[in-house]
């Protein structure tokens, strides 16, 4: 009987097993997966909608609000799927957006004009804050071995002081008009807004990131077993600082678009943001374990909270009972994980990466050669 092992990938951890039942075909593969499980749930939820709200729900232009509402969120979950997958967290997201957006409008305040050179002034600072942050948090996940929980908490709280403390607590309005027009309002194809082709632009390179090249392998490995990973070659801790200055970097780009969606920097409208990304990352099936997780996973998880959010209003139910929907399907999913990563340990022994199974035949085959 041969023994196969898959390497980690966008499916996570993988078990090597016997040929019986080892390989499902492509619709058992897809049927299981929590992503797509979760699709369901938001078709469900999008008919229900539909049904109580024909008119009001269930049009292109509703289906457009939607879209943009969850755009910030999506470029933000992009960079979070990575760190989550490495089985760090980031929370400091929210904060470092708010950070950058200050800074970002501020700098365009000092600059002065209303045209694209002060825009891409802006936008440039905004991005370069976001990546001075995400570097820092990687380097004290990375090097001095702080739990990235810490290290975030601590960075949520410092970007958000430093934000009030340039503004004096007040928001800044003063943002190119160019931008409002052009990025936060703008729309191309018709009416398909320049916010939603940004984030999807974001999200396509994010997912052939994660899912097609080596660093995407790593964050796998790294996520799956992270000694196993260093044993084979892989330089972790600079791949931990490169993932958090990612979603440094994510956070900033998401500050300046922020700034052009709302005309101010909304200093006080960020407190739910980096949990309201990290709910919807592990409900779209990214492990708080490490290992497992997709970037398609993480749009579907976006959706959920925003269809509730816009149905909830168009209904005419209080707009808490989002939280509460949310916070249930949250438990559920990470349920759920906890599920099948039992059951495959059960069912395959210790739950091995592919990269450690190959570092383990790899030192056996050496083994062999060097005793004959």
């Amino acid at each position: 009987m041969s023994t196969d092992t898959k390497p980690a990938g966008s499916g996570g951890v993988s078990t090597a097993r016997g040929d019986e039942g080892a390989h499902p075909g492509l619709v058992g593969r897809i049927v299981r997966l929590q992503a797509f499980q979760i699709l369901l749930v938001l078709a469900a939820i999008v008919i229900v909608f539909s049904i109580l709200a024909p008119n009001s729900f269930a049009n292109t232009g509703n289906a457009r609000t939607i879209a943009q509402n969850a755009s910030i969120l999506a470029i933000l979950g992009v960079g979070m799927t990575f760190v989550i997958i490495t089985a760090g967290i980031d929370l400091s997201i929210g904060s470092v957006l708010v950070f950058s957006g200050v800074v970002s409008a501020k700098t365009m305040v000092w600059v002065g004009g209303e045209g694209w050179g002060t825009a891409a002034v802006g936008i440039t600072v905004a991005v370069v804050s976001g990546l001075v942050w995400g570097v820092l948090n990687g380097v004290l996940v990375a090097k001095a071995k702080i739990p990235p929980l810490i290290v975030t908490l601590g960075t949520l709280g410092i970007a958000l002081g430093l934000a009030q403390i340039l503004t004096k607590g007040v928001d800044i309005r003063a943002v190119p008009q160019v931008m409002q027009d052009e990025i936060g309002y703008g729309n191309v194809f018709g009416q398909v807004p320049v916010l939603v082709i940004v984030a999807l632009v974001v999200v396509v390179l994010g997912a052939v990131l994660l899912h097609t090249t080596r660093f995407g392998r790593y964050t796998y490995a790294i996520g799956s077993n992270e000694e196993s990973a260093r044993r084979v070659g892989v330089r972790v801790d600079r791949h931990l600082i490169y993932v958090y200055t990612l979603s440094g970097c994510l956070a900033g780009f998401a500050g300046i678009l922020s700034l052009a969606q709302f005309g101010t920097t909304a200093i006080a409208g960020q407190t739910q943001t980096n949990l309201n990304v990290i709910a919807a990352v592990v409900i779209g099936g990214t492990s708080l374990f490490g290992g497992v997780g997709s970037i398609f996973g993480t749009v579907v998880g976006l959706f959920i909270p925003a269809v509730l959010q816009n149905g909830f209003v168009i209904v005419g139910i209080q707009p808490f009972w989002q939280q509460v929907a949310v916070g249930a399907v949250l438990i559920a999913a990470v349920y759920v994980d906890q599920v099948r990563r039992a059951a495959a340990q059960r069912g395959g022994g210790s739950r091995r990466s592919g990269l450690l199974a190959w570092s383990r035949r790899t030192t056996s085959s050496q083994k062999e050669g060097a005793v004959s």
